[in-house]
């Protein structure tokens, strides 16, 4: 099964307060242990199970233990509304040598964790030989209490350039979408923050009977973890974060630190074709590429291209998005864009075509959900301290336009939390803990490896370089899988892994 982490995964910051353990919440609710929900072959195949997988997963399947726990809703009132945190257990297979329970989260905010055991162990990890792993749907998420509400849909503006007067209709919409998504809840929305989410995973730890427990966590998935290790220090066993978040609390601070590695990595590219100019024909020096491609941008910029087989319209937003694709991407992009080259419509370009593919299907009756838009966009915009103004997303966005020429124009030109009326929460991050490793991408976008150099800072920790652009390759790439599951058995630790390799 395809291990994955969710798009647009801004990581911002949860309240810490003074309410790590109210004396009034002593009593530990117990576990309610049920029958997991039953899933059909359309269902595997939707989450992305291969049919000759299918009855490996159904064995572990089997063998998962699926319960809920009863949370405050409020920890500031914990006799106040309760609500469901949902999860999964699959046993430690070797029981004579178990050492305990290792949580894990595939990132978001919104990610289901429920599943994550399963896509794991059938990734080649092999850590629930001596652990119970712990699948957990944070608040908000999955089979857990959630909220019912439409957030923002910030669908692709009109092919060309975005113009100011364009922009500030997206930015009114989203304030106007972001308001009535938060009004429907407010008391559930409002408390959909990491740090609530880390005491949900407090007491479930403590109501399985375990006095530490173990954390594996990707993406949005080191937020939450940095933030238990920083309000439980003493309740970790060990940890492993994998492509780290960001430690600041501000969406603009995201969205430029990206952006910059996104060009960084967009550059690796051109070199890349460069060294295979009698391939693509772009060039045989980086400069060369990178001159190609800038014009190949404007040229669409200014004259769209619709490609009626394929109901597309290429422009210079989707060849900024193309270029920035990670490496595993780079020979079909680099294709794409060769074609395009001499690609007037109406029928889209052979490798275009074959990479558009169709709408992807709703998922069937019985599917998981595996990413919550209104937990997305409520654990961002309640821990998000930056600007969320038009005037200053505007101005950040054209003067991205002017640094990345060719990557720039696909970077976000309203902010996602514009409008979200509900009052941020802060957290301060803090060492001390059990063993921490951090293991960043030397080349990727979505969590630069800055961010991995940061988070040591702040909490501590033994960084892990992989030399690779792969978000989340640190849970897939077998060398790396290798040396977290000897983490987490033995204590050893390693100061590098490998990655993807180039193709």
């Amino acid at each position: 099964m395809i291990l994955r982490t969710l798009q647009a995964s801004a990581l911002a910051l949860g309240a810490l307060g003074a309410l790590a353990a109210p004396a009034s919440a002593s009593r530990q609710p117990s576990v309610t242990w049920h029958e997991c929900p039953a899933y059909s072959d359309d269902v595997l195949r939707s989450i992305g199970v291969p049919d000759k997988e299918f009855a490996k997963f159904r064995a572990l399947y089997g063998r998962t233990e699926c319960g809920t726990l009863p949370v405050p809703q409020d920890y500031a009132d914990p006799g106040g509304k309760q609500i469901t945190i949902a999860f999964t257990r699959l046993r430690a297979s070797d029981r004579g040598r178990r050492l305990g329970s290792l949580a894990v989260n595939p990132g978001g905010p919104g990610g289901s964790g429920y599943l994550m055991p399963i896509d794991l162990v059938m990734g080649g990890m092999k850590l629930n030989e001596r652990y119970d792993l712990i699948g957990l749907d944070p608040r908000g998420t999955g089979y857990s209490t959630k909220a019912a509400c439409r957030p923002p849909e910030q669908g692709p503006p009109p092919p060309g350039p975005v113009t100011e007067q364009q922009a500030r209709a997206v930015y009114a919409a989203t304030v106007a979408a972001n308001q009535a998504c938060a009004a429907t809840d407010p008391g559930l929305l409002g408390q959909l923050t990491t740090a609530n989410a880390a005491r949900d995973l407090d007491r479930l730890r403590a109501a399985l009977g375990e006095r530490t427990i173990a954390f594996l966590g990707v993406s949005w998935g080191t937020w939450f973890g940095a933030v238990y290790r920083s309000l439980f220090p003493d309740r970790v066993r060990a940890m492993w974060l994998d492509s780290v978040a960001v430690t600041e609390p501000r969406m603009d601070v995201f969205t430029e630190v990206r952006a910059r590695a996104a060009d960084r990595d967009f550059r690796r590219m051109a070199a890349w074709i460069a060294a295979r100019d009698d391939t693509y024909g772009f060039g045989d020096t980086q400069a060369e590429v990178i001159e190609a491609l800038t014009r190949l941008r404007e040229r669409f910029a200014a004259d769209p291209v619709t490609f009626t087989d394929i109901g597309m319209t290429v422009d210079g937003r989707m060849i900024a998005e193309a270029a920035g694709q990670p490496s595993p991407a780079w020979r079909d992009v680099a294709q794409v864009l060769k074609e395009l080259v001499t690609a007037t419509g109406p029928d889209a370009p052979p490798t275009l075509k074959r990479l558009a593919g169709g709408e992807r299907p709703a998922p069937p009756a019985g599917a998981p959900e595996r990413g919550n838009k209104p937990a997305n966009i409520a654990y961002f915009c309640n821990e998000d301290s930056g600007p969320r103004t038009f005037e200053s997303a505007w101005r950040a966005y054209q003067e991205r336009l002017t640094r990345y020429p060719v990557t720039g124009e696909a970077t976000a030109f309203v902010p996602n939390c514009a409008g979200w009326p509900l009052p941020v929460r802060e957290v301060r991050l803090r060492g001390g803990g059990g063993p921490l490793m951090l293991s960043g991408h030397l080349h990727e976008s979505p969590s630069p490896y800055q961010w991995t150099l940061d988070m040591r800072a702040a909490i501590g920790g033994t960084v892990v370089t992989v030399d690779d652009d792969v978000h989340g390759s640190g849970l897939r790439t077998p060398d790396c899988v290798a040396a977290v599951v000897a983490f987490f058995e033995t204590g050893r630790r390693v100061r590098t892994c490998e990655g993807v390799p180039l193709p």
